[in-house]
């Protein structure tokens, strides 16, 4: 009698803990390639049309100082995956296509514990719709590092239409599901996109959804639908091109809310929105295209323009609607944040950098959890690596540069020290005026690059 009433109590537990899991919200991550601080009308672009990005904002809480984890893809992407600035995830640039790494040392370390292993593990079915760029080998591609699902390229870019990674040479065939080659020539990479997340989202499974949409837009090439190419004819090129890439992320990013809200799912489901970091200027992008509002730099830079990204965070059913919040953040709190909102646990939290922003989105009242923040690419022993560290308003930047040229340095600007509360610009160097400062931060970056030279990480 004993043992059946035991039995039948532990049945019970069973029960409520599968109950307890299927009433987890479903947690969406949307992440732009590119994409310019100013580019969304709720961010102040007058002549580019967002309105399904809007409506998220107006859903939701919006920060106007969240910084990328990196100006460049790969290293943004660790440090959104694994919660941490991304020299400590093992990540010090963008990560080398296969056929100039045959032998699979680029990439994310499979060490590192990603927030779809941490979602996985608490009883997540999880998958990743884009761009991957973290990785080729078979542990380092999405399914080695916690996804059940991908679709999408693995590196840096492709043709949306012949999903074909172009660059130098060789020219290589770049579209997947899992592991195994696909081909759907001809077929726009966006509308594919939108329906393998569709289907991800609909499969008949109890358990909740983390998807992770890296959207490839809009890096290049500028390939917008041809109806807003008609609609911004009256723009200057690359903002006409550039402006019908955004409204076509915008257009496919409405057509899975649109899902969401009819099918009832969107009550319980958290959505993230971001860029990667600042928009291009290289040559495959015209140069330009993207605005970064008053701040100068664009991808690849630490000025503001190359860190500063638009954010949001939707959840209405949880958090506060169309509230803004202006205290600094950055991409590594999303993982802490979204572990909390949805209650699970971090087994490496002391190990991450990233904040629970959750107390914040909930009180505008209170200030940023971070004192410090860190960013750096290229190899730590590499004395002209570009780096910088933020403390409070002061931020230090070792090798500025300005891909847009708008602001040029010289040799007396290596440490270029800044104070954003007074110019956001960063159209001055402070070094001289504040030695004091600048040693204070110069210490700070020295005492975190220092185990990597060390060989202590």
């Amino acid at each position: 009698m004993m043992q059946a009433i035991f039995t039948f109590f532990v049945l019970i537990v069973t029960l409520s803990n599968n109950l307890h899991a299927q009433d987890k919200p479903n947690v969406l991550v949307i992440l732009t390639d590119d994409q310019g601080y100013k580019d969304l009308g709720s961010y102040g672009a007058t002549d580019i049309q967002t309105p399904n990005l809007d409506l998220i904002a107006e859903k939701g809480v919006k920060f106007t100082q969240f910084y990328a984890g990196a100006p460049v893809c790969s290293p943004s992407r660790a440090s959104l995956l694994t919660g941490k600035y991304n020299f400590n995830a093992g990540l010090f640039g963008n990560v080398a296509p296969p056929h100039r790494d045959p032998e699979g040392r680029s990439g994310l370390p499979t060490s590192e514990i990603t927030m779809a292993e941490v979602f996985k593990k608490n009883g997540y079915r999880t998958g990743l719709i884009g761009k991957w760029h973290l990785g080729h080998t078979p542990e380092k591609l999405p399914n080695g590092q916690g996804f059940d699902y991908f679709f999408g390229h693995q590196r840096g870019c492709i043709d949306n239409f012949s999903h074909f990674f172009y660059w130098n040479g060789p020219n290589l065939h770049d579209l997947y599901q899992n592991e195994k080659e696909i081909y759907r020539p001809g077929q726009f990479f966006g509308d594919l996109m939108v329906s393998e997340l569709l289907g991800f989202i609909k499969q008949k499974d109890p358990k909740p959804f983390f998807a992770f949409w890296t959207i490839n837009m809009p890096h290049y090439p500028y390939q917008g639908d041809p109806k807003w190419l008609e609609e911004y004819s009256g723009l200057e090129s690359p903002r006409k091109e550039y402006a019908a890439f955004v409204s076509t992320i915008d257009g496919l990013v409405g057509e899975v809310y649109a899902y969401l809200a009819a099918s009832g799912k969107l009550e319980n489901t958290i959505i993230v929105f971001q860029s990667d970091h600042g928009h291009s200027v290289e040559e495959r992008a015209f140069f330009g295209g993207g605005d970064s509002e008053v701040f100068n730099g664009a991808k690849f830079s630490m000025l503001e323009g190359g860190i500063r990204v638009p954010a949001i965070i939707s959840y209405p059913a949880k958090l506060p609607q169309n509230e803004i919040r202006e205290q600094w953040a950055n991409s590594v709190d999303w993982l802490p944040t979204l572990a909390e909102m949805v209650q699970i646990p971090l087994e490496n939290e002391e190990q991450i950098d990233g904040k629970n922003l959750l107390p914040l989105i909930l009180n505008q009242e209170l200030s940023s959890p971070h004192e410090i923040m860190y960013w750096a690419t290229g190899f730590p022993d590499n004395e002209n690596h570009s780096w910088a560290v933020r403390k409070g308003p002061w931020k230090l930047l070792g090798n500025p540069h300005d891909p847009t040229g708008k602001l040029s340095f010289d040799e007396s600007d290596k440490l270029y020290l800044v104070n954003l509360d007074f110019d956001v610009t960063e159209a001055n160097n402070l070094s001289e005026k504040n030695p004091a400062k600048l040693e204070e931060l110069h210490q700070l970056y020295r005492n975190w690059v220092n185990p990597f030279l060390s060989g202590n990480r």
